[in-house]
């Protein structure tokens, strides 16, 4: 007889919400929406609570299919222009897609977004906890982006973007702007945000009456893109992967 869902009393038990993640289900707000939303069952009982505990011999299924956890995935990307990140997509070539079919397996997803035409720093891992300490902005995980304005910017321009703009109905401030010194000359700038919203940086340029041809995402935590050339993924162990994020390294 499977555990009673009443008595969760053990050592070994482990949160629904943490369960699903080490499933490769996604991120941790991913899979409390799914328990949310009333797709997931334990022995054959219907969760919504994040509070209950998956004890060994337990049967938990999504949408009525079993899952285990799996093998846990962290690995570092130069994704491409062009490319999408999510898990599928009918009409567009993902960053899945570039993974190697036994990295592919394990069902990792992406952490945080980059959209089609934006390029750079990626990481992507099956381990939700991982991924929530990533990408949730009270860990303070900045992320710097290099971008290329179809014109040079302004001094009084960048002095109003670092002061903040109202975005999507919202103000929304960068930790840091500043000028790269890069060909064209004045249209390079480095842009750090301490919470990345959808297609954030873009949209603060157009505010600005500004354009960008190109948009790189250069730096997660102290970890920099530099080596790796589109397309290419390295495996990190999780500790290693952490320590390059906190105390700085390069791929």
């Amino acid at each position: 007889m499977k555990n009673s869902l009443k008595d969760r009393s053990s050592d070994e038990a482990m949160r629904i919400n943490r369960y699903l993640a080490r499933c490769g289900l996604g991120s941790r707000r991913k899979v409390e929406s799914l328990l949310f939303r009333g797709r997931v069952c334990v022995n054959g009982e219907r969760v919504t609570s994040l509070a209950l505990k998956v004890l060994p011999g337990d049967v938990v299924t999504v949408d009525g299919l079993v899952v285990h956890p799996t093998g846990l995935l962290y690995a570092v990307m130069h994704k491409p222009r062009g490319i999408i990140c999510a898990a599928s997509d009918k009409w567009n070539k993902t960053v899945l897609d570039l993974l190697p079919v036994d990295v592919k397996v394990l069902r990792p997803f992406p952490v945080g977004r980059l959209d089609k035409e934006s390029e750079g720093l990626l990481i992507l891992t099956n381990d939700g906890d991982f991924a929530f300490r990533v990408a949730h902005p009270r860990f303070g995980i900045l992320k710097e982006y290099e971008a290329l304005l179809d014109r040079p910017l302004e001094k009084k321009d960048m002095l109003r973007w670092m002061s903040g703009l109202w975005v999507d109905e919202s103000m929304r401030r960068p930790v840091r702007v500043t000028s790269i010194d890069r060909d064209p000359e004045g249209q390079w700038v480095s842009v750090t945000l301490g919470e990345g919203l959808n297609r954030e940086v873009r949209k603060m340029v157009e505010v600005l009456g500004y354009s960008i041809l190109r948009l790189i995402r250069r730096r997660i935590g102290r970890l920099t893109l530099e080596s790796i050339a589109p397309g290419e993924t390295a495996i990190k162990s999780k500790d290693s992967l952490w320590r390059m994020i906190v105390d700085g390294g390069s791929v």
